[in-house]
């Protein structure tokens, strides 16, 4: 039998709440829309590239946003001293996509899956108006800007995401 990626149920986001309820939900809405751009499909179309020499697929969007959820939530507003998820042994950029593999495609879509838990977790009781200093612009950053550079940064790859499920099998949809 043949691995597939699993159904995703979806909830809407809140519409009326305070500013961290529908940050948290707007978020936890694009991340289970990543998912559900994934669901169905096999480890090998997962892998397939949108369009060669591109090497833009749907896993190395679950691998690239698993990095970026770390990266912001744990390592920059946390501190925490957690390591990349995926690189090149020579440090060179784009490991999340280059080195994807459909035989990893369900622990690396577990592994964005617990990214992503982590992460709540890591902020649950952080104020929005916590700040830390990016170690690379030297500028101060809030919470809550990271929660906005977060939900942009998942809209922006999950149409991404609609483009490569059309051309895999002609799914569209939200």
């Amino acid at each position: 039998m043949t691995w597939t990626a699993p159904q995703i149920t979806r909830t809407d986001e809140p519409y009326a709440a305070d500013e961290r309820t529908l940050l948290d939900g707007l978020l936890d809405r694009h991340r289970a829309t990543l998912l559900h751009k994934c669901a169905g499909l096999t480890g090998q179309q997962l892998v397939t590239a949108s369009a060669p020499p591109s090497t833009l697929t749907l896993l190395g969007l679950v691998r690239h946003l698993a990095d970026v959820e770390r990266t912001w939530f744990r390592r920059r507003v946390r501190g925490e001293a957690v390591p990349a998820l995926y690189a090149h042994p020579d440090g060179r950029p784009g490991a999340s996509f280059d080195l994807a593999d459909p035989a990893h495609a369900a622990a690396d879509l577990a592994t964005l899956a617990a990214e992503q838990q982590a992460c709540r977790d890591a902020v649950a009781a952080a104020s929005l108006d916590d700040t830390f200093t990016h170690e690379r612009l030297h500028e101060t950053m809030t919470l809550r800007w990271v929660y906005l550079h977060m939900i942009e940064e998942y809209a922006r790859h999950n149409g991404h995401a609609d483009l490569i499920r059309e051309a895999l099998d002609g799914v569209t949809g939200e």
